[in-house]
């Protein structure tokens, strides 16, 4: 399961509500299918047009390639969507026309859209949906946004947003997925992420240029399911509390260590780490998340022993790989206090050759010295020992010479 097929999973999960409504109210044009089109605002404000199917305002929707600026749009609307189009320019039909507050779902992805934001959101108290991403929007997140309290899911990924998020989206309580991620937002992971947004299960700022530390709030999180911090310049240690999610994904280029308590994070499923500047070991909280699926912790400065768990084990090699300092299984490389078993019992036989060889060496030289000042020391230092000897070895010389004489001479 990879990051961007959770997020989808997610996003079906958050917009089930869109196929639910009860009359047939969605403006259908089918006959533009694989067709680019301009559409003319006279289309949208005429109530002489032939639409397929019973079609009301309740569910616009224009999901084919067409082109030029967004028509104004009927009001009342409760379900707009226009993704995977080629519209062009903003959206500034939303503040001057002003679609009514009955708005849940508004759907804008994969577009041409560029320009700021409208800062007019207030306006939408219904909305619950919200998906700009995949367009060319630049300048700061509307601090506006901050008013959709209703809102479950804010997408905004891959577009050119800079500046930081707005401190008004800690009121958006009931969000579920905020991914921010491929733009240019700056500063500091805010606090309040992990503190006001208790609901979240994807929070991605992936591509980003957050610096800092890494909130130990975010070990709030109890409900995440993808954790997305990659490619950014955040530095400190991985939170401990990592044991604390349930479904992470966090991949970036933070700098720092794995805060120990991450691992109070319990349910998480996927958690990415890699290609960041993490330090420290690998805390060990990390080894009871039983439900995680997916581990990268790759491309890091991650040093000591993987922590020994039936879970961290069962990962294949590459999810630690570019980790110098690291060490265990299921790395090739052995930690300093770790050797082969095998191995462990070649050393502990030859221990033992060693000692019996050292034991015999030992024994032969004290024997040697014994026997030889035994013997010889006596003859040296008594006497008549001496004289004995030396008679008795002259007369085993003089027998030895006569019994060989006689051998000879028969």
């Amino acid at each position: 399961m990879t990051s961007s097929e959770a997020e989808d999973h997610q996003k079906q999960e958050l917009t089930k509500y869109k196929c639910t409504t009860t009359t047939s109210t969605t403006l259908f044009l089918s006959t533009l299918q694989d067709k680019t089109t301009t559409l003319p605002a006279e289309m949208f404000l005429q109530d002489g047009n032939e639409f397929e199917d019973n079609s009301s305002k309740d569910y616009t929707q224009i999901r084919q390639r067409i082109t030029g600026p967004i028509p104004p749009f009927l009001k009342g609307s409760t379900v707009i969507d226009l993704s995977k189009n080629k519209f062009s320019d903003s959206l500034p039909f939303l503040c001057a026309n002003g679609i009514d507050a009955v708005l849940g779902q508004f759907d804008l992805p994969n577009n041409q859209l560029s320009g700021q934001i409208p800062d007019c959101w207030s306006n939408f108290k219904s909305l619950a949906y919200l998906d700009l991403s995949q367009n060319n929007f630049s300048g700061k997140i509307p601090t506006s946004m901050g008013s959709l309290v209703e809102l479950q899911a804010l997408l905004l990924r891959n577009n050119s947003l800079t500046g930081e998020i707005p401190f008004s989206l800690m009121n958006c309580t009931k969000l579920i997925m905020l991914d921010l991620k491929e733009n240019r937002l700056d500063g500091l992971i805010p606090y309040w992420i992990g503190r006001e947004l208790k609901e979240l299960q994807v929070l991605s700022l992936q591509r980003n240029h957050f610096f800092g530390n890494l909130p130990f709030e975010l070990c709030h999180l109890q409900n995440i399911q993808l954790f997305d911090l990659s490619l950014n310049n955040l530095s400190r240690r991985i939170p401990k509390c990592i044991k604390n999610f349930t479904s992470m994904t966090q991949k970036g280029s933070s700098q720092g260590k794995i805060p120990s308590n991450f691992g109070k994070l319990t349910s998480l499923d996927f958690l990415d780490l890699s290609r960041n500047n993490l330090l420290g070991s690998i805390p060990p909280s990390l080894s009871h998340i039983d439900r995680l699926s997916v581990l990268d912790l790759s491309h890091n400065q991650l040093s000591g022993e993987i922590p020994t768990s039936t879970q961290l084990q069962s990962f294949n090699a590459t999810s630690y790989e570019d980790n110098l300092d690291l060490c265990g299984p299921p790395l090739v490389k052995l930690c300093a206090q770790e050797e082969p078993q095998h191995k462990l019992k070649v050393e502990i036989q030859d221990d033992e050759d060693l000692l019996l060889n050292r034991g015999f060496y030992i024994s032969l030289t004290f024997g040697f010295i014994i026997g030889f000042w035994g013997v010889f020391g006596s003859i040296l230092i008594k006497r008549s020992w001496r004289h004995a000897y030396f008679r008795f070895m002259n007369n085993l010389g003089d027998s030895i010479y006569m019994k060989c004489r006689w051998w000879l001479k028969d």
